[in-house]
């Protein structure tokens, strides 16, 4: 007997190469797929139906539909979620986001939950949950604070979709936070909008490709159904990332792409049309994980864009104009956009100049030429040179004080944490545990906890201690309070400080016409 395998996201980037790759196993002997009912969608559907015929079951309607949910896993072994309103649709269409990345979660959970024999819940997540980081902290790890960048209604979401998996009775769930994704519709897509202009030159990146990331998902589900369960792989968090090899910054990204056809980030781009802070990216210490237990990373960035190079007739046309001309052409028509700082900055648009660059004032220091821009890539710092290497070796974690403390004591087994842990673990986060017992040791059994605001909850000392989540009323955005937590919360202010001042006072949020608003305390 074969198993069956539901599956959404399907027609997504990731999902585009997971299928395939789910398709390859043969004890899977159908794939149950939902699509939304339009269109684009449809046309997929067909072409996915002609090349697999029985093997899939498909379904259309949608993720926020409890009913849709219902019938899509009614019989799954498994159930993979993959679908998501990302960036730049995200940033334009706020409440699909939260149909998708929240109602959609809670359907699934749910419809789980309601079986009696419950299917395997693989989640993906995304690495923008952690926010912006630098320099100061380029490293971070499963259980670092989740602070999503202001006005990052994709990352919110994302927040709040974990939390509803974390607080369920699912018995066997993972969450994966997936790292930035290479993919074959990543040119085009950075090319509609002003998306591109919010990767910061210096923020740390580490990539992955859609086809290593659909290896990942297949090699899951078959060392779970032939070895019967793999071992420390259900309930718990992880990173999706690319390893060593994929480790860069926003400034080496945008210099490989152009660097395949004769330019360069410099002749391009210019320092001061992109954002100086409130991006996502981080280089993960703990990527491996998953590498080990999966053997999935094959791909690098160079690999990437070579193959890139051979089939995207945008760069074959390319590769034989004028750096100017392509600067015009590709480059600076998207300066106007509204999804662009450049036109925020115009417009006076003062949460997103506040939210991405500081204040109005630090619009005048931005430097317009590239000799006067710190490029982290080339060893250059406001404050200093540094070596870059160094900086990206994994093995300098701790010379140089990446490794952010969760509050508790990481080096006792997780057997032996205790409440005394529990009480370490809340004081750091500016709160502390109701709770007066618990069982050494376990972790998923719920305790009661208070934070600073006095609101109570429940959750496991995984979700606080392992997974980075705390107070659901006030530190899952929106609004985007985190200037005046930190002050309560050194777990937060580790990283929040590295990009905003002690003294900014902020509180981020939309109005009812989604405009970008923010107000001091």
């Amino acid at each position: 007997m074969g198993i069956i395998v539901a599956l959404t996201g399907s027609s997504g980037n990731m999902g585009r190469e997971t299928l395939p790759a789910l398709m390859s196993l043969p004890f899977i002997d159908r794939i149950n797929l939902l699509y939304l009912d339009n269109r684009r969608e449809r046309r997929f559907a067909r072409k996915i139906k002609r090349r697999y015929g029985d093997r899939v079951f498909q379904i259309f309607g949608n993720i926020a539909n409890e009913d849709d949910c219902e019938k899509l896993i009614s019989d799954a072994d498994y159930v993979i979620n993959l679908a998501a309103v990302i960036p730049p649709a995200s940033d334009s269409e706020p409440e699909k986001t939260r149909e998708c990345n929240v109602t959609g979660v809670k359907n699934l959970v749910k419809a789980i939950e309601r079986r009696e024999k419950q299917p395997g819940f693989i989640h993906t997540s995304t690495v923008a949950v952690y926010g912006n980081r630098n320099y100061l902290h380029p490293w971070g790890r499963v259980g670092d604070p989740l602070l999503p960048s202001v006005y990052d209604v994709y990352a919110a979401t994302k927040v709040k979709g974990e939390r509803i998996i974390l607080d369920s009775n699912i018995e066997k769930w993972s969450i994966l936070r997936q790292t930035a994704i290479l993919h074959n519709r990543m040119l085009t897509d950075n090319m509609k909008d002003g998306l591109m202009f919010h990767t910061c030159f210096n923020v740390p990146l580490e990539w992955v490709t859609s086809r290593d990331s659909g290896l990942l998902i297949k090699n899951i589900i078959k060392r779970d159904y032939e070895e019967g369960g793999v071992e420390n792989y259900w309930n718990r968090v992880f990173n999706i990332g690319g390893g060593d090899k994929n480790r860069v910054t926003g400034y080496d990204t945008f210099e490989e792409g152009f660097g395949i056809i004769g330019g360069s980030a410099e002749k391009f781009m210019r320092p001061g049309w992109n954002s100086i802070r409130n991006f996502h990216g981080m280089w993960f210490s703990d990527s491996d994980e998953l590498q080990d237990m999966f053997d999935f990373q094959r791909e690098s960035v160079k690999d990437y864009w070579l193959e890139i190079l051979k089939s995207h007739p945008y760069y074959k046309i390319a590769k034989i104009l004028p750096p100017v001309i392509i600067r015009k052409l590709a480059i600076e028509r998207l300066l106007p956009d509204p999804n662009s700082p450049s036109r925020w900055i115009k417009n006076g648009d003062e949460g997103k100049v506040k939210a991405y660059f500081g204040s109005k004032e630090n619009l005048k220091c931005m430097p317009e030429d590239w000799k006067d821009f710190a490029v982290l890539a080339k060893g250059r710092l406001p404050d200093g040179d540094v070596n870059y290497r160094e900086l990206k070796n994994i093995k300098n974690l701790k010379k140089y004080g990446f490794v952010l403390p969760h509050g508790y004591d990481e080096t006792k087994a997780d057997s032996e944490l205790d409440l005394d842990d529990m009480r370490a673990a809340a004081e750091y986060r500016g709160g502390e545990v109701v709770s007066e017992e618990m069982n050494k040791g376990d972790l998923y059994t719920k305790l009661l906890w208070r934070c600073h605001d006095g609101h109570e909850f429940y959750a496991s000392p995984y979700a606080v201690l392992k997974a980075g989540h705390w107070c659901p009323e006030c530190t899952e955005p929106e609004p985007w309070d985190f200037d005046r937590l930190s002050k309560f919360m050194p777990y937060y202010a580790n990283v929040w400080y590295d990009t905003h001042a002690k003294g900014e006072n902020v509180v981020y949020f939309f109005d009812d016409e989604h405009h970008a608003k923010f107000t001091r305390f």
